[in-house]
């Protein structure tokens, strides 16, 4: 096994000891699916009690690195990592930072602008056919009349989750999921009150429509406008939240 077992410091054992699991983990010296020792094996390597090692599992348990299993073949082994439950866990911690205002609006609207931009741009070049009906239903939806605010920004969430599926990158959806299922929600409903429905609806026709054609300049310059609207109105609702006592 791979772990190395290094003097410990006076400051927390248990969160010294599950950092160097963890480091071992991502580091690849300990393998998925590979056991780790026992309790007691662990707690005589490091020097502590096991109350000390259960601690630090917990700790790794949490951060879904590891698992336990009972019976004659159990024990705790490395966690093989889901991309969806480590999506979910991003998104959740995003929204939640997002919410509590931990991100000033406008870099959200830079970081949403610079990557959404390359993903338009290998949208025109990758696009199939189920990622261009996605984003025509969602124009649909969003002509309805007298569409609730809410259910927009819904539509608008998904139309732009439909244009990051057609770029074909897996690491770029993975990365956006962040921004478009965390903050995106939340935001949209911050700047609703400055939101131009009709000019939104016109930018995602000219996007949709230049992806199509594999028009990847006309689509970035239909998704820039956007943005560029976006932003002015990430700008307008700070102001707004700033002004409040």
């Amino acid at each position: 096994m791979g772990l190395k077992f290094e003097p410990l410091k006076t400051e927390s054992l248990a969160k010294q000891i599950s950092e160097t699991i963890r480091l071992a983990i991502v580091e690849g010296d300990l393998k998925v699916d590979e056991q780790l020792p026992t309790e007691q094996n662990l707690a005589a390597r490091f020097g502590v009690s096991r109350p000390t090692i259960r601690e630090a599992l917990k700790r790794l348990a949490a951060q879904n690195l590891i698992r336990s299993r009972r019976g004659p073949t159990g024990g705790t082994f490395v966690n093989r990592p889901d991309a969806l439950e480590a999506q979910s866990a991003m998104t959740n911690i995003t929204a939640l930072m997002t919410t509590m205002g931990e991100f000033d609006l406008s870099d959200i609207a830079e970081a949403r602008r610079e990557l959404e931009i390359i993903c338009v741009k290998l949208a025109a070049e990758r696009c199939e056919k189920v990622h261009l009906d996605a984003m025509r239903v969602e124009i649909s939806v969003q002509e309805t009349p007298n569409m609730i605010d809410e259910d927009f920004c819904s539509s608008d969430v998904r139309f732009h989750r439909a244009l990051v599926d057609a770029s074909g990158n897996a690491m770029l959806r993975f990365m956006m999921s962040s921004v478009i299922e965390a903050t995106q929600p939340i935001v949209n409903l911050i700047v609703f009150p400055f939101w131009d429905k009709k000019k939104t609806i016109d930018q995602h026709k000219r996007i949709l429509a230049s992806i199509a054609q594999g028009d990847s300049e006309g689509a970035i310059e239909a998704l820039s406008e956007q943005m560029d609207d976006l932003q002015e109105r990430y700008r307008k609702a700070q102001e707004k939240r700033d002004q409040k006592p």
